[in-house]
């Protein structure tokens, strides 16, 4: 040990110098064979320049003379846009990125810390799970992580990002985050196909079972990004929507812009086909209702159906909802009301207001879709949009039929304001439906030849008296039904009125939402 104060600097130099990279030249080569970034390359990209703080560079194990700097993560804080972040990174080169007990130390403590100021928690994660040489202890330490976790939840934003083959333990602290994003080269699943064909024979690839891409379709990724820079910036950009905790507000950007009618909305008149049966693009919609025409969508690889993602009004963040008619009609289906109640609970915890563009049949029947739960999680759509407590601003400019008017922010179940385009249909069903079910007996009654003009002639009169949107807003169930071009500035005009809107539930201990 060094006596003189140059000493102890040396020492402390050298110190920081392995930390900085625990397994050496060995793990450094290892890693570039891989063709991956170190940790502190990856937070470099996520926060500003130069802004990264690391805590626990030198914690290790102690009494394990085998024990490496940082137990196997980076952690400390940074920020991103001038905005505090605290950020975790898995060490791949340090035990495989597994949890250890210092490893957990470190981690609880950055989460701790993320509380206590109030900001995103980041995990950028690369890691094979427990680690098994240290038995129980990394159980714990999992057990103690997923704990704050919850007290994390709806308080400030959490973010993961998936990174390399994450395995086990690894992939149930990300799985409960606000939000996962994964590159094209990340792989996430609870056990390999090595123990799947041990246990139960079944013969499966590493890309089947856990590719980011399937993953993403099953609903437990978020976003899947080319590679990691790409995921940095839509991690970036989401947090650019996001307040820094509950109790903040989202950052206002260029408030004010295109105060008056535009060229882009003057097209929104002509957007919906004459026909019912034909389709169009509903991002060419959303496009045109939004600040700068920006939209950060979540969840774009699964249902897209369903169409849930950020953007901004007069500059404020607000949350959409939209149905997509270029995907099975628009219509709802077991995975998109979990896509959908998931982004409505992220925006109503974070105060976000949510704005829904309505165009739907309803909800997909099919026998498969029975059978994988459309009924129970179809009840956490609804469930989710009466719980919401922020905002809500219903646009509908085409269909709106059955459970699908319904749960789509009508104001029975807790829309604020409801508007219409002339091109809209609210009804309990659509025409060819309505007239086979009610008019049976009546299209029986005449010849064959006769039948699909009378049919036709149904079919128009049914379009014409019922499924428009005069007889909702007769009964006021619509509060307006508006020019399609005035919608952007019809929309905020009602965020506006309702920015201080403020709804608090009974008291009770928790909901019992239908899982």
């Amino acid at each position: 040990m060094e006596a003189t104060t140059a000493g102890k600097l040396k020492q402390l130099r050298e110190n920081l110098a392995v930390a900085h990279e625990p397994a050496g030249p060995v793990g450094v080569a290892k890693r570039a064979a891989k063709g991956v970034h170190s940790p502190r390359e990856r937070i470099d990209m996520l926060l500003d320049k130069g802004s990264f703080v690391e805590i626990g560079a030198l914690v290790r194990q102690p009494g394990d003379p085998g024990s490496l700097y940082g137990d196997g993560v980076v952690t400390g804080r940074g920020t991103v846009e001038d905005r505090p972040v605290v950020v975790i990174a898995h060490d791949q080169t340090v035990f495989g990125g597994s949890v250890g007990e210092m490893f957990g130390r470190k981690v609880a403590a950055a989460m701790d810390l993320a509380a206590e100021i109030g900001c995103p928690f980041v995990a950028i994660n690369d890691s094979g799970g427990a680690r098994v040489q240290d038995a129980v202890t990394s159980l714990a330490w999992y057990a103690a992580m997923s704990r704050r976790q919850l007290g994390l939840s709806g308080v400030v934003p959490q973010v993961s990002v998936m990174l390399g083959k994450c395995a086990a333990g690894a992939v149930y602290s990300p799985i409960n985050t606000d939000v996962l994003v994964a590159t094209e080269a990340a792989y996430m699943f609870v056990t390999g196909p090595d123990i799947i064909r041990e246990t139960t024979g079944e013969e499966i690839t590493l890309e089947e079972l856990g590719g980011a891409r399937n993953q993403a379709q099953n609903g437990n990724i978020h976003h899947v990004a080319a590679d990691e820079e790409a995921a940095f910036a839509w991690v970036r950009s989401y947090l650019s929507f996001m307040p820094s905790n509950c109790f903040d507000r989202p950052p206002l950007i260029n408030p004010g812009l295109e105060p008056e009618l535009t060229d882009s909305d003057r097209a929104l008149d002509s957007i919906i086909p004459d026909s019912d049966r034909a389709g169009y693009d509903m991002y060419d919609v959303l496009l045109r209702l939004f600040d700068d025409g920006e939209f950060h969508e979540v969840g774009d690889a699964t249902a897209r159906n369903m169409i849930t993602g950020f953007a901004r009004v007069d500059g404020r963040s607000v949350g959409v909802v939209a149905n997509q008619p270029l995907v099975s009609s628009g219509a709802i289906d077991a995975r998109a009301s979990d896509k959908a109640a998931h982004f409505i609970r992220l925006c109503d915890a974070f105060d976000l207001p949510l704005v829904f563009v309505v165009d739907t049949p309803g909800v997909l029947p099919g026998v498969e879709e029975e059978k994988i739960g459309v009924i129970k999680r179809g009840g956490r759509f609804f469930y989710a949009v009466v719980e919401a407590t922020v905002p809500i601003v219903t646009v509908v400019v085409r269909k709106a039929y059955g459970g699908g008017y319904a749960v789509m922010g009508c104001k029975q179940l807790g829309g604020d304001i409801n508007l219409a385009w002339p091109t809209a249909r609210i009804a309990v069903m659509g025409a060819e439906a309505a007239v086979g079910l009610t008019q049976r007996r009546q299209l029986a009654a005449v010849s064959e030849e006769a039948r699909p003009v009378l049919r036709e002639q149904m079919v128009d009169f049914y379009n014409t008296t019922v499924a428009t949107p005069w007889t909702a807003a007769e009964r006021g169930y619509i509060d307006a039904v508006i020019e399609p071009s005035q919608t952007r500035l019809e929309i905020r005009r009602a965020l506006r009125l309702l920015r201080d809107k403020s709804i608090r539930h009974g008291p009770r201990k928790h909901h019992l939402m239908p899982l």
